[in-house]
């Protein structure tokens, strides 16, 4: 187990196990579910099935392969012990949830949910499996909570193909922003603590989905496209006269696109704006630009353009090559642009995280083919994550 200290590490580890343990329930899981974890947690090349079972239990393959891709132990019941656990060592409102994708490139498409889709892992289109996934973080330190698997819609309507995998009778299609939003209630409402939601454009593209976060009272800081329309903060509404049997609505300004209102700023609307300080001690700056704006996301015209909807920031960010990426937040309009910008910056934390579940815990090394077995590992992935952060801060408290 890598940055870990060595010295009655597994005591601790029994300690933060306990409630887990009583969750799996039965005699053969309590069995099953330490070993498994300390197979992740240990150093080893690869972490499926038989290499794993070889290090901590040889001659038990097909016991830990039963624990994790056949026995019915319930997900939600161990995911309330680390969402609590991960609630006491992140959670607060200074706390952010992050919102994000993450591939397993696959071989072949007889592993559930695998289709030829961009695979962020590779950095091109490719088979893989696409996990949604929801990340609390503190500062720099992240702490995965839910990964769930995004079923293609060709996927959900193959009858055939849902039982070979054991894909769920209540598993239907949904949009990526759909399972997230469900996430995202299912944490708060189970306890955990979070100030603000984040995202990239591909999520924060959707109107519903920023829409319904409003709607929960929540704050978030989501991506857009350079072409994502917006109205000047003092645009209006009126009504014009009567024309057939309707009355239309009409914006006292035009739309424009993102990259255009920021242009609109000059050179001038950027400063130079430092976010945190990297372990290296480099300091991360870069050049930001913000304005009020109302997002083009209301009822659409008889032409098919949105009408003014709901006022936000609009965020720029020029990187050092002159790339632009571009944000949308529903932050108030006292605040100031440092915050915007610490909120936005946060999200990097998140592919540290994946980045960790793969090469330290092998999120993407389980070569089972089963809904269930699949989750099972990814869950099991998430645990042996939390008890390295938690690790990591007592060693830093220290």
């Amino acid at each position: 187990m890598r940055n870990v200290p060595s010295e009655k590490w597994e005591q601790r580890f029994d300690r933060f196990l306990e409630p887990f343990l009583a969750a799996w329930k039965t005699k053969k899981r309590r069995l099953w579910a330490p070993l498994y974890l300390r197979g992740l947690l240990l150093p080893g090349e690869r972490k499926s099935i038989e290499p794993l079972a070889e290090r901590v239990a040889p001659g038990h393959e097909q016991e830990l392969r039963h624990f994790v891709s056949e026995s019915a132990w319930d997900d939600a019941a161990i995911e309330e012990v680390l969402w609590d656990k991960a609630d006491r060592l992140l959670g607060g409102d200074e706390a952010f949830l992050i919102i994000d994708d993450t591939a397993l490139p696959k071989k072949g498409n007889e592993s559930v949910g695998v289709t030829h889709q961009y695979c962020g892992a590779l950095g091109k289109q490719a088979n893989c499996q696409c996990l949604v996934s929801l990340t609390l973080a503190n500062e720099t330190v992240p702490l995965p909570l839910s990964l769930q698997l995004y079923v293609p819609a060709d996927w959900a309507a193959d009858a055939a193909r849902r039982a070979k995998v054991g894909i769920p009778d209540s598993v239907v299609f949904r949009e990526k922003w759909k399972i997230a939003l469900e996430e995202v209630r299912r944490l708060r409402k189970a306890g955990v603590r979070f100030g603000t939601v984040l995202g990239d454009a591909g999520y924060g593209h959707c109107t519903e989905f920023r829409e319904e976060l409003s709607k929960d009272g929540l704050l978030w800081a989501l991506g857009v496209a350079s072409s994502q329309q917006v109205y000047p903060a003092n645009v209006k509404l009126t009504t014009p006269a009567r024309v057939g049997n309707q009355k239309h609505p009409i914006a006292t300004k035009a739309p424009s696109s993102a990259s255009e209102a920021i242009e609109s700023l000059g050179r001038r609307g950027f400063k130079q704006v430092t976010w945190r300080t990297a372990t290296t001690g480099r300091a991360m700056t870069a050049r930001f630009a913000c304005m009020r704006v109302v997002i083009a996301d209301g009822k659409r015209t008889g032409v098919g353009r949105r009408l003014p909807g709901s006022q936000a920031w609009l965020v720029c960010e020029e990187r050092a090559g002159g790339e632009r990426k571009f944000y949308l937040t529903n932050h108030s309009a006292e605040t100031q642009l440092r915050e915007l910008v610490g909120a936005i910056k946060a999200r990097w934390s998140c592919e540290q995280a994946h980045q960790q579940l793969k090469e330290e815990l092998g999120l993407d090394h389980f070569e089972g083919r089963s809904w269930r077995g699949l989750h099972h590992h990814a869950l099991l992935t998430l645990v042996s994550f939390a008890f390295l952060q938690q690790e990591r801060l007592r060693e830093n408290k220290s």
